[in-house]
């Protein structure tokens, strides 16, 4: 967290102006070579509870670049390897509060290709499931990560699959 003294562009000062420093995240909405959908359930202790999100993460000083990490992030988070990844844009966590983006990806071609390699406090575990079942998911609010529900949204409209 930084404390920055803020001018707005009217002029007003905001002193002090807190901003929360985060790395650049990645996320993807990851399809296997059989079309089935490979999200991940782990305990967010902020809000007690145990969710079913996209596999992401931070990207790393090591990363080329943003395809990069979200490549490794798949492959240390499930297991699996993808052929493509289709960049859906950036988005903001909160754009008051945070200084990072989230980019967001929809991954294709997937295979099991290994074990998961996670870090030492990380409890992931895979589930695999049809996109009729993703979108029932989401009809019920099951998802409950905002910004993983916006990355379905666009890789749900890359594949054809949002009707408005």
């Amino acid at each position: 967290m930084r404390r920055d003294k803020c001018e707005t562009p009217g002029g007003k000062i905001v002193d002090p102006y807190y901003v929360y420093e985060f790395s650049t995240w990645v996320g993807a909405l990851p399809v296997t070579e059989e079309g089935k959908i490979i999200m991940v359930r782990q305990y967010r202790h902020a809000l007690g509870e145990t969710c079913l999100e996209i596999p992401g993460g931070c990207v790393d000083d090591t990363d080329t670049n943003v395809e990069y990490a979200i490549a490794r992030e798949l492959l240390e988070e499930t297991g699996y390897s993808f052929t493509s990844f289709d960049y859906l844009g950036k988005i903001s966590p909160n754009p008051s509060t945070n200084s990072n983006l989230l980019h967001m990806f929809l991954a294709k071609g997937g295979k099991k290709v290994g074990e998961q390699n996670l870090d030492e406090n990380e409890e992931i575990e895979v589930v695999e499931m049809t996109l009729d079942e993703l979108k029932q998911l989401l009809r019920e609010n099951k998802i409950v990560q905002a910004m993983h529900v916006s990355c379905i949204l666009y890789a749900l409209e890359k594949l054809g699959e949002l009707h408005y």
